[in-house]
């Protein structure tokens, strides 16, 4: 325990605000780590086809993992300069197998080197069907294409991922979380929207048709505003998931990038929390259109860190980040990403709750204005710096270098 930290801590006592339990509650919040920026979001198919829904990963910076392995070294080296115990968020096409099955043939077995590595690297794991770049998924739809096959395909797709993340959950003693999203739209103005939802709800309510216990998977389904190639209209719109999501009482998930660029998602937590019983984020950074940038400290992040603190969402709330950026290192992209994504939780729970919300009910909002910026002046990175210290991870230029050298020896990597 430094001396600085020790300032630290007694300036927010003064505040009424107690470090340590900050510390301690930080420590349990689990980030899911997002396997698709280790690769940029190729996957081990070996399939070429594509990728429907907008998803490109732009740059050609060298180190991209090229096989399993690979990855899992990268992901065993990001994970080392994160503090804290984390997950890992796995897409169908990362498959660790000899075998080739097509996307409706997939099983437990062809992900168990994932699974083996999360027991010994203590992380828990995620998924996610994969519902892009494949050829049955060329015409922007998927589970509400009008062939009856190119349903049934998918459909048979999305089950058996919720057998496997089942699977998954059961094997590391954590329920997996299991996250849908198509890419499913159209480009031009439809005059049918209503059929395409109708087969798109049918579809759904086939492939979560079989019950699984919730200490084992939690269902989720993702929205979208719009994709490339989806300008006009994406049949798994906001409004249609979260009416889904409160029917069938499942998880729904918010990702920042797939709204409008002045939506804010802090803003959405506390009205849809009322309504569904978890809630899944997917953080991101998007400039002008979802375009998954490495999430930065932004306002948006504090005030969606501040929201759930406030607001006692954390234990309902599944944080996993969603970014893929290949003009940059990989491994760094992670680690800052998740480390930007601690840094704005630790923020919000050193802020003085009650002190501010009793502002706010006494409609104060000079005082809460003055407080909340006379806040932004306590030492929150004495803070983190004591919490990486206690973890064992670098900060500062120990970070820079440790990332500059892990970068360099895996720079020779070929395409």
């Amino acid at each position: 325990m430094t001396a600085t930290y020790e300032s630290a801590r007694a300036i927010f006592a003064n505040w009424n605000v107690d470090a340590e339990a900050a510390l301690a509650r930080l420590a349990q919040v689990a980030i899911s780590i997002h396997s698709w920026q280790g690769d940029d979001v190729r996957g081990f198919e070996g399939l070429t086809a594509a990728s429907g829904g907008g998803i490109q990963a732009t740059g050609n910076f060298p180190g991209r993992a090229r096989n399993p392995a690979e990855l899992r070294a990268d992901l065993d080296f990001a994970i080392s300069q994160i503090p804290g115990r984390h997950r890992l968020n796995l897409h169908a096409f990362y498959m660790d197998t000899e075998d080739t099955p097509d996307r409706d043939e997939i099983e437990y077995k062809h992900f168990v080197p994932w699974v083996d590595w999360a027991k010994d690297s203590d992380i828990k794991l995620d998924f996610n069907p994969t519902f892009f770049a494949h050829p049955k998924a060329d015409d922007n739809l998927t589970l509400s294409h009008p062939d009856a096959g190119i349903r049934e395909f998918w459909i048979e797709h999305g089950r058996r991922t919720r057998e496997i993340a089942a699977q998954m959950g059961q094997a590391l003693g954590s329920p997996a979380i299991n996250n849908i999203w198509v890419p499913d739209g159209s480009k031009d103005i439809p005059v049918d929207r209503m059929a395409a939802r109708q087969r798109l709800e049918k579809a759904l309510d086939t492939m979560l048709s079989e019950k699984f216990d919730q200490s084992r998977l939690i269902d989720a389904v993702e929205s979208k505003l719009f994709g490339i190639g989806v300008e006009a209209m994406t049949v798994g719109s906001h409004e249609f998931y979260l009416g889904y999501a409160i029917r069938r009482k499942i998880a729904l998930c918010l990702d920042m990038g797939h709204f409008h660029p002045t939506e804010n998602i802090a803003d959405k937590l506390s009205a849809v929390a009322l309504s569904v019983p978890e809630i899944l984020l997917h953080v991101s950074r998007p400039m002008r259109w979802d375009s998954d940038h490495v999430i930065l400290l932004t306002d948006e992040i504090l005030q969606m860190a501040q929201e759930l603190v406030f607001t006692d969402l954390l234990e309902r709330t599944h944080i996993g980040l969603d970014f893929f950026d290949a003009t940059i290192s990989r491994t760094a992209a992670w680690v800052v990403g998740v480390r930007n994504m601690q840094k704005a939780l630790l923020r919000a729970l050193l802020l003085p709750q009650k002190r501010l919300k009793s502002l706010e009910h006494n409609l104060d909002f000079t005082g809460r204005l003055v407080l909340t910026e006379e806040l932004k002046d306590l030492p929150f990175s004495a803070v983190w710096n004591e919490f990486c210290a206690r973890q064992n991870v670098p900060v500062g230029a120990q970070l820079m270098d440790s990332l500059a050298a892990y970068q360099s020896s895996v720079s020779g990597r070929d395409g």
